[in-house]
């Protein structure tokens, strides 16, 4: 891109890290330059930090080979994104340029990034669900529209697999996904899963990897976001944000507030790293006579240690969590406190049974195999438990397993029946002449 022909300053005061600093005036937080280097190289920057004349910008593409005869140019805006219909099956990088060899798309329009999220008087209730087809998240923690919830895993763990599932089989209008510090095979993983998915018509992809100037893992997140608030508020979609990893987006966080020399939080991360992540998470909303947006979010646990700095702030923000455990969603750390929202009020009225139910009789197999493991004498019910728990884990804890709700909720039935009495479940009488498989 052509170096714009506007004021330039020219008065370098330091280069640390990727951080630019410069002698200016007139600018605002958050506008966007153009670096132009002495060997002709440019590079995009965002104004990041004012202090008096003092301004610091954060070079995109990073503080290499900068300079101090560098010229900054303001471009007189903050950051933008495109939107339009086009956008729909495209991958875009960090910054929002196209990165699939698709054609440009030139003239489209282009909508500010950031801003102030909804007002939480102005928000709507949510009572709506997103129907994933993943019966430890639909039947057991429902995902509801407008919910902002964490998935909490360790390194290893399946969470790029389970969020490409649930992008395919989400009944969302439109996905938009928002990869951070993806190393290489993360890329392509989640690009040919969509495309022999035959969902990147209803998906639109931001992908920040490893090799891009961290700089750029600050931003994508935000595209990405506005992205899905303007397809909620201005075409009435039901949008699905999909992200991992959000403690790669923390990190980034962290090594930029070193190069600015600020003084360092907990565990060496700033002190406004709750208000930065809450800024992103708030962004989900159901938009009164609109649409709504859905956030789900991968934030990796280093040493499965969940009172991390990362995982204990994100805690206060979201609407619950889910827990991968052993490649599976744990049923007992999971949580979503939204559920009761629409558990027998937009699903089946035996919903709440099945649920409860059988997460009681899952722990009464836990406790089975304990009891077998220590040798101990086992009754007629705990031989029943430990055949309902191998049931329970192969027909709901799997990845691969795949079936709608009401399929999920018969599947629960059967399983039931086919270790217990009728008597033995507890269950409202009612429900029991009503659900309980005759045969």
């Amino acid at each position: 891109m052509p170096f714009p022909e506007l004021f330039s300053h020219t008065r370098v005061l330091s280069i640390v890290g990727d951080i630019l600093t410069i002698h200016a005036s007139g600018v605002a937080l958050g506008e966007l330059a153009w670096v132009k280097n002495s060997d002709g190289t440019t590079s995009l920057a965002q104004v990041t930090e004012i202090d008096h004349e003092r301004v610091s910008l954060q070079v995109f593409a990073g503080g290499k080979g900068l300079r101090s005869d560098a010229r900054v140019s303001f471009l007189g805006h903050a950051a933008q994104v495109l939107f339009c219909d086009d956008i729909l099956g495209r991958i875009f990088n960090g910054v929002g340029q196209p990165v699939d060899g698709g054609p440009e798309l030139l003239g489209q329009r282009r909508v500010d990034v950031g801003g102030p999220s909804v007002n939480p008087v102005m928000r709507v209730v949510p009572s709506k669900m997103i129907e994933t087809k993943v019966p430890m998240i639909d039947v057991f923690n429902c995902l509801v529209e407008s919910q902002k919830i964490p998935i909490f895993s360790i390194a290893g763990e399946p969470y790029n697999e389970l969020l490409a599932r649930i992008a395919i089989q989400a009944d969302a209008d439109v996905v938009v996904f928002c990869g951070l510090g993806l190393i290489f095979d993360e890329f392509h993983f989640f690009r040919d899963t969509f495309e022999n998915e035959g969902v990147f018509p209803r998906t639109v992809m931001f992908a920040n990897r490893a090799s891009d100037p961290i700089v750029e893992r600050l931003l994508a997140p935000d595209l990405a976001l506005k992205v899905a608030e303007r397809f909620a508020v201005e075409q009435n979609k039901r949008v699905l944000v999909l992200m991992t990893d959000m403690t790669a987006f923390a990190d980034a966080l962290k090594e930029i507030g070193v190069a600015m020399e600020r003084i360092p939080s907990n565990r060496g991360y700033m002190g406004d790293l709750y208000s930065q992540l809450a800024l992103r998470y708030e962004r989900a909303c159901d938009y009164r006579g609109a649409g709504s947006v859905t956030l789900l979010a991968v934030t990796t646990m280093p040493g499965n240690d969940v009172t991390h700095p990362v995982p204990d702030n994100t805690g206060y923000i979201t609407e619950g969590q889910f827990y991968l455990h052993d490649g599976m969603i744990d049923p007992f750390g999971s949580l979503s406190r939204l559920k009761q929202q629409v558990i027998g009020k937009v699903t089946r009225e035996d919903h709440s049974a099945v649920m409860n139910t059988m997460i009681r009789l899952y722990s009464g197999a836990r406790q089975a195999e304990q009891k077998q493991q220590m040798a101990f004498e086992l009754s007629a019910m705990d031989h029943k438990l430990l055949k309902f728990g191998e049931l329970f884990t192969q027909r709901f804890m799997r990845f691969d397993v795949a079936v709608p709700l009401e399929q999920a909720l018969d599947l629960g039935w059967q399983t039931m029946a086919e270790c217990f009495e009728p008597q033995e479940l507890l269950v409202r009488e009612k429900l029991l002449n009503k659900y309980y498989p005759a045969s």
